[in-house]
């Protein structure tokens, strides 16, 4: 997949940044458009509030993505720690990044950091406890019943079934 090893949040964050810097007029508190309730009240929905959401639909992807082993990962969750570190940074030392918005984009960064961390040891956990099933079972077998457990690599002839005509008939 082409979106290992690049950190997605880097997208609402760039969006947040373009907005806060290039257009100072626009407002994150301002209202795009309302929702009608059940309860009769409409919720108004800012553009903060969409930025945030979009974030969040973000950080499910890369939760899925820590799932995946390999080198691709462990460059994927360094550059979420920078990115995490740079978006804590601009939070504390830029004007226009102290709003509540940016604050739940850093949390966002936050978490994507300290669960891609956890989701990639579960991960390698299983795999290294998985091999040890596999040796206790083999050291039981052979204990017990006497049995020894071989691998080998073997040759083997291969016959695949495929369509002979062009009528699509076999043949």
């Amino acid at each position: 997949m082409f979106l290992l090893g690049f950190p997605l949040l880097l997208i609402p964050f760039a969006i947040y940044n373009i907005i806060a810097f290039m257009m100072p007029e626009v407002r994150f508190s301002a209202e795009l458009f309302t929702i009608p309730m059940l309860s009769k009240e409409n919720l108004a929905v800012s553009m903060g509030d969409m930025l945030v959401i979009f974030g969040i639909m973000i950080l499910f992807v890369e939760i899925v993505k820590a799932t995946r082993l390999g080198s691709r990962s462990i460059v994927d969750h360094l550059l979420s720690l920078i990115l995490f570190i740079a978006m804590l940074g601009e939070f504390m030392i830029v004007r226009q990044a102290a709003t509540s918005t940016f604050l739940l984009l850093v949390t966002l960064s936050f978490v994507d950091v300290i669960g891609g961390f956890s989701v990639t040891i579960r991960s390698s956990q299983r795999d290294i406890a998985l091999e040890g099933m596999r040796r206790m079972d083999q050291a039981l077998l052979a204990d017990r019943f006497h049995l020894v457990v071989r691998t080998e690599q073997r040759e083997m002839a291969l016959y695949t079934l495929l369509l002979a005509r062009d009528d699509g008939s076999l043949g």
